[in-house]
């Protein structure tokens, strides 16, 4: 098994390089920064200082996924929805201008060199945390096969990553009626007997994580999911983004931040 996890940590100031809306509601954040900064693996995590503005002034850092990480230029990238104080600063970022960061952070993705393929499926936000592993995968020399969840065709995001990198891809949208927990049901038993689901990855759906853990228990299948959580240090200090894991016949409580963000679908609680 091959884990997606690079223990070093950046802490500096990156130029924004590209800032844009990617649609109605999400935008794409690229900063340049050090090799170390961008040695993110897909799953990992970032802890960013987001600007003041004129009503806002955030105290703590916010965490935010990664969505693209190149150590070799450096860059590093974001996709965000703007929801609060913290990303309404972000959102007044121009090209040229400064952000602090730290990371990247956490514990990412599992992918084991022995799958044929995968499927990655989520919903809303979580789907910039999954669109990374179509890069990772198809190094491996792993298939992968996407399912997007959102509420409308034009909010689906990470489309264009996932393909770019030779995976299949599914939309499913609210407002198509295709997004409802039997259909996607329907599908995933579809591609599991078609040998194309060795494992399961998810984000940003509770629902869609049951579902997959009834179908990876069902079928002996492999799952992860990177649990979206409040943080305020990243780094395991304050204990802040607690949360209730399976540990065998125990539920005990392990730090997002520090023993995931990503955990097994054994562990998992929806």
């Amino acid at each position: 098994m091959t884990k997606l996890f690079v223990p070093r940590v950046a802490e500096e100031r990156c130029e924004v390089v590209l800032h844009q809306a990617v649609n109605a509601e999400y935008r794409h954040l690229v900063v340049a920064g050090s090799k170390l900064a961008a040695s993110a693996v897909p799953g990992q995590f970032y802890q960013l200082l987001c600007p003041t503005t004129g009503t806002d002034e955030p105290f703590l850092r916010r965490p935010m996924s990664v969505y693209g990480a190149e150590a070799q230029t450096g860059e590093i990238s974001f996709l965000y929805k703007v929801t609060g104080a913290g990303t309404r600063g972000l959102a007044t970022l121009q090209r040229g201008e400064a952000l602090s960061l730290m990371g990247p952070l956490g514990h990412g993705f599992t992918l084991n060199p022995g799958w044929k393929h995968i499927v990655a499926i989520g919903r809303g936000a979580g789907l910039a945390t999954l669109g990374p592993l179509a890069k990772a995968a198809q190094e491996a020399g792993i298939g992968v096969t996407a399912i997007l969840s959102a509420r409308s065709p034009e909010l689906v995001l990470s489309v264009a990553l996932f393909r770019a990198h030779g995976a299949s891809v599914i939309e499913v949208t609210d407002s198509g009626g295709t997004s409802d927990p039997d259909n996607i049901e329907t599908i995933l038993r579809g591609l599991i007997a078609a040998a194309r689901c060795d494992a399961f990855f998810t984000c940003g759906s509770n629902r869609l994580l049951r579902l997959q853990q009834k179908l990876a228990i069902e079928f002996g299948l492999s799952g992860e999911v990177a649990v979206e959580q409040q943080m305020a240090c990243g780094l395991g200090m304050c204990f802040c983004c607690v949360c209730e894991i399976r540990q065998g016949d125990e539920i005990v409580h392990k730090r997002v931040c520090w023993d995931g963000p990503v955990f097994s679908f054994a562990e998992a609680i929806a």
